[in-house]
């Protein structure tokens, strides 16, 4: 009953929005083509409603579809730049929710009374967001904390949203071709797959001590304490930063530090997330990102999380450096690598063209006067122009770049992330090719031969099984190898013949040397035996093959 209601309501705001008539033709169960006006069929193109519409529409639907929103808007390779400049808007500004509400969570997941593991716990909200809210409190022992509380009933009323919007996507893929490009489906289960890791704390807490163990011992970055004995899946318990946001600019010049420095602190800190660790913080907005009084800088909310595995570190690294040099041949061979592009879906040639063409304006201008958000969005056109998709975790890293870079400007900086992380890129491509590292792939490469080479067998008695079945059919066919079998086969009558010659000879030599003479013959007064005869035979049949193979060799040019 709640799920048909929360269709209703959706239903409503779309109708609200300017889509009743798609919200008719989906209860109709056709395409209705002819009932839906050219002009007003969501399909990306001049006439579809605007994106502040659809943004002003998502915001209504709630935290839902907010998240998913802003999911889209990173989906650059699939969204318009209009569109997802648009959805990068949403906001998770909601009300907080009461204190009673979050203090039953609190009080449910750790077991116990609120008082009995705090000795204070503020009743006003830190920050809010669509899914959760922070308070500030304090232990026990004095420790000052921040306390992330999951917002009761979220993730019940997310999976009620999932199920609607498979549901609208599917109906849209059937009705709509834009849909069925932007893969709408699938869309909503990568929202799926992302939403329920930011609703684990357990999973936000691991994320921050892996951070807080890459930079251990750095002078720049300091990462909160996660305390574990406070902390459950709807609750996280992390040290209290005492900091000023990134964009209060005139705060930290104030309090002595140089927002320039702190720039830099932020732009080195990313490369080597990125070119040491293939492990970053995704979301570095200013909220996010604090400067403490001692001038180091602190992330906070770990929630968004990007991984490269080593091989895609190696290929991101040469699409940055073949990019900043302007060698195409390095960026296509590391697309390629990477699975992004290749001969079937798209026409190679043409996308280097496209490429070559897009990146001439940055010909003979210094790095540091190259905006990365440039670069992001005329490769983001390209990806949309031949409709390719790019994993998510490379779409998490350049959306990080713009956001890294953005970052540093709203600390007046001029430095060029590209500039920066230059130098890291380059010590990691060296490492790729270290003698211990090639080794090490070598071991993989042949580990991985291994593993087919083991499952080969399995894999062929499956298809044969099937083909026995009925479930396959296995046809055979080959061009090009007539020339080769007429010479194979003339090699092979020769070889027959000389065997005969052989077999001739040797025969003829067995007869006439044997004392048995046979049956004897009478010719004009002179006595033959048989044995003779058929010896000599042998050896006429011997000397007149003999003589032809020898010609036809010679005539054939191949002795």
């Amino acid at each position: 009953m709640k799920g048909i209601r929360r269709f209703g309501a959706i239903a409503r705001v779309l109708a609200k929005h300017g889509y009743g008539n798609v919200i008719e033709s989906m209860s109709r169960g056709g395409r209705a083509a002819g009932d839906i006006d050219a002009e007003e069929s969501p399909t990306i193109r001049p006439g579809f409603h605007s994106p502040v519409r659809i943004r002003r529409m998502l915001e209504e639907l709630g935290p839902s579809f907010i998240k998913l929103g802003q999911l889209m808007s990173v989906r650059a390779d699939v969204f318009p730049p209009e569109y997802t400049e648009e959805f990068k808007k949403l906001q998770d500004n909601v009300p907080p929710v009461s204190f009673a509400s979050i203090k039953a969570v609190v009080e449910e997941e750790l077991g116990k009374s609120i008082d009995g593991i705090f000795a204070d716990f503020s009743t006003e909200a830190m920050a809010a967001a669509s899914v959760a809210q922070v308070h500030e409190a304090r232990l026990m022992n004095g420790d000052r904390v921040a306390v992330k509380v999951i917002r009761p009933g979220i993730e019940r009323k997310i999976r009620e949203d999932i199920h609607v919007m498979l549901y609208f996507a599917r109906k849209l893929e059937k009705m709509f071709e834009f849909a069925r490009v932007i893969g709408a489906v699938n869309l909503v289960k990568e929202f799926e797959r992302t939403i329920f890791r930011e609703l684990d704390m357990y999973i936000e807490g691991g994320n921050i001590e892996k951070f807080a163990a890459h930079f251990e011992g750095s002078t720049e970055i300091y990462t909160a304490r996660v305390y574990w004995d406070y902390t459950a899946r709807s609750v996280l318990v992390m040290e209290y930063i005492d900091g000023i946001k990134m964009d209060q600019v005139d705060t930290i010049r104030e309090a002595g530090i140089d927002p320039k420095e702190i720039a830099m602190i932020g732009l080195r800190s990313f490369s080597r997330q990125l070119m040491d660790f293939g492990f970053f913080h995704a979301d570095p907005h200013p909220g996010n990102t604090l400067v403490m009084y001692d001038g180091r800088v602190s992330l906070v909310d770990f929630g968004i999380i990007g991984y490269l595995d080593e091989e895609t570190m190696m290929q991101v690294a040469n699409i940055f450096l073949g990019y900043a040099e302007h060698d195409y041949d390095m960026v296509m061979d590391a697309f390629r690598d990477a699975g992004i592009i290749d001969d079937d879906s798209i026409d190679l040639k043409r996308f280097r063209t496209d490429l070559k063409d897009m990146s001439e304006p940055f010909y003979g201008r210094s790095l540091q006067t190259i905006a990365v958000k440039d670069v992001y969005e005329q490769v983001m056109r390209l990806a949309y122009k031949y409709h390719i998709r790019f994993p998510r975790n490379l779409l998490l890293l350049l959306k990080t770049f713009v956001q890294t870079e953005g970052l540093g400007k709203i600390l007046g900086s001029n430095a060029s992330i590209l500039e920066v992380t230059r130098p890291y890129a380059r010590q990691l491509v060296q490492r790729g090719y270290d003698a211990q590292n090639l080794l090490k792939n070598l071991g993989r490469d042949t580990r991985n031969m291994g593993f087919y080479l083991k499952m080969m067998p399995r894999f062929v008695h499956a298809i044969f099984k099937r083909t026995a079945e009925g479930g396959h059919s296995i046809e055979l066919r080959h061009s090009g190898l007539d020339p080769i079998m007429a010479k194979f086969e003339k090699g092979l009558n020769r070889a027959v013949v000389a065997m005969i010659i052989a077999a001739s000879t040797i025969a003829g030599s067995l007869i006439l040397n044997s004392p048995d003479r046979g049956m004897e013959v009478s010719m004009g007064g002179s006595t033959f035996s048989l044995t003779t005869m058929l010896g000599a035979a042998g050896y006429c049949i011997a000397t007149i093959l003999g003589l032809w193979l020898i010609i036809s060799i010679f005539r054939s040019g191949k002795m």
